[in-house]
C-alpha cells in the first residue's frame, strides 16, 4: 500500500482532491460583490399576485448598512412614496392626499413592502454577512448548469430576520444563486433565486432576481436591477427625514 501511495505522488505532484474554500472565505468572496459603501440603483419589481401582476418602478441610495433612501417612480398611484432607512427604524411617506410619515420598527420591519415578497429589511438590506452568520460548506451542487458550493449560514448575533440560510453558491462568480431562509424553529420562510447577473468593474451582481415568500399565497416578486452605480456621491441631505417631504 505504501508503495502505491508513493508511486502516485510521484507521477501526480499534486492534490488528488480539490479543497473546498472554507465557508468564511466563501462569505467574504460573496460580501465583495454584494455590498457597497454607497450606491444608487434604479429597479423593477413584478409582483405576481394570485389574480393579476403589478409592476413597481423605484430609485434607491444606500450608503453603508444603516442608510437607505427610496423613492418609488410609477405606477401614478405610487409615485412619490418614500422610505428612509436610518439605523435599526424606517420612516415611510405617503404624499397628498394624506402627507404623512409613519415609522416602522421592531418586527414590522419583516412585513411586506407593497405586497410583495420583500420585506422592508430585504429592500434595505446591505450588510456584511460575515458579520451576521458562521458558514459551513456542506458540498457541492450544479444549478443551472453552474458548479456551486452548498454553504449552510447559522446565526451568530440575535435578532436576525433569518436564523438561518442555505445557499447556492457559484463557484466562479460568487454569488448565491439560490437561498433558502429560515427562522429560528426551522420553518423555511422564504426562497430566492439569481436568474440573471452582469458584472460591474470587478464585482458580479445580480440583474433579475426571483423572492417567494412561503407564508404568502401569491405566486413570487421579481426584483431587477435596472442600473447601479457605486461611484456616487450621495449628499447628506438625503438621508435625512426632512428629505422624505422634498
Amino acid at each position: 500500500m505504501k508503495a502505491i501511495t508513493l508511486l502516485l505522488l510521484l507521477l501526480f505532484p499534486f492534490p488528488l482532491y480539490a479543497e473546498f474554500p472554507t465557508g468564511s472565505e466563501i462569505l467574504k468572496k460573496i460580501d465583495e460583490n454584494l455590498v457597497a459603501d454607497q450606491a444608487e440603483s434604479l429597479t423593477t419589481m413584478i409582483v405576481h399576485g394570485r389574480a393579476q401582476s403589478r409592476t413597481i418602478t423605484s430609485r434607491a441610495w444606500i450608503r453603508g448598512s444603516d442608510e437607505a433612501f427610496v423613492e418609488y417612480l410609477s405606477p401614478a398611484r405610487e409615485a412619490g412614496k418614500k422610505m428612509l432607512k436610518l439605523g435599526d427604524k424606517i420612516w415611510t411617506y405617503t404624499p397628498e392626499p394624506n402627507d404623512r410619515i409613519i415609522a416602522i420598527s421592531g418586527h414590522l420591519l419583516r412585513q411586506s413592502v407593497m405586497g410583495s415578497d420583500l420585506s422592508y429589511e430585504d429592500i434595505t438590506e446591505n450588510h456584511r454577512m460575515l458579520d451576521l452568520y458562521d458558514a459551513v460548506v456542506e458540498g457541492e451542487d450544479n444549478l443551472d448548469d453552474r458548479q456551486c458550493y452548498v454553504v449552510k449560514l447559522s446565526g451568530k448575533i440575535r435578532g436576525l430576520a433569518y436564523d438561518s440560510r442555505k445557499i447556492w453558491v457559484d463557484k466562479q462568480r460568487f454569488l448565491p444563486l439560490k437561498e433558502e431562509r429560515f427562522a429560528k424553529s426551522g420553518k423555511l420562510l422564504k426562497t430566492t433565486r439569481i436568474t440573471e447577473v452582469f458584472q460591474i468593474g470587478e464585482r458580479w451582481y445580480p440583474k433579475r432576481m426571483t423572492f417567494k415568500d412561503m407564508l404568502s399565497k401569491g405566486k413570487g416578486t421579481e426584483y431587477i436591477i435596472e442600473s447601479i452605480d457605486f461611484n456616487v456621491k450621495i449628499p447628506e441631505h438625503r438621508m435625512t427625514k426632512a428629505a422624505l417631504r422634498k
